[in-house]
């Protein structure tokens, strides 16, 4: 998989962004799709209707170019992503960084909704009915994605725009 075109991203000169034929280069897509499969926990920023920001971290599962994970519909996430879909999307690490910006939309769809609890079973180990509370699963769609090497984020750092971003 090619994955969508990249490019260095859109930073101040003082951080020094090389020429994306300089330092270790543009990373491979399939670097973010590998991190964000494997990854077990992801951190989900919203924003609330005060513009006030809220972050937590969530279990999920990347299927089809979208991450989608389980939360009550109760909770300050789901409120904010009924509100306002736009969210970010953060691994773990700050050393191997994979960043999603995005926007986020309720799984209605039942046969997706079946698909995307195998997958969390197969992960976690528990289903979606399992989960106490009133549940509602979210896909993010990624418009633009980040992915850089901290020991060489001048010469890794790199930009995917996968929506309509420009």
């Amino acid at each position: 998989m090619s994955g969508p075109p990249a490019d260095r991203p859109r930073m101040p000169r003082s951080y020094g962004i090389l020429a994306p034929e300089e330092g270790s280069g543009l990373a491979a897509w399939a670097h973010v799709d590998a991190r964000v499969t494997g990854a077990r926990n992801y951190w989900v920023g919203t924003t609330g209707p005060d513009g006030r920001p809220h972050a937590m971290p969530v279990w999920g599962v990347w299927m089809d170019g979208r991450l989608h994970f389980a939360t009550d519909r109760h909770s300050k996430k789901a409120r904010n992503l009924a509100a306002n879909p736009a969210c970010v999307v953060h691994l773990e690490s700050g050393d191997d960084v994979v960043i999603l910006e995005g926007v986020a939309e309720e799984v209605a769809d039942r046969q997706r909704l079946a698909a995307v609890d195998d997958r969390y079973v197969a992960k976690y180990g528990v289903r979606f009915a399992e989960i106490p509370g009133a549940v509602s699963v979210w896909a993010v769609r990624p418009r633009v994605a980040f992915a850089w090497q901290e020991k060489d984020f001048t010469g890794s750092a790199t930009r995917w725009v996968l929506g309509d971003e420009r």
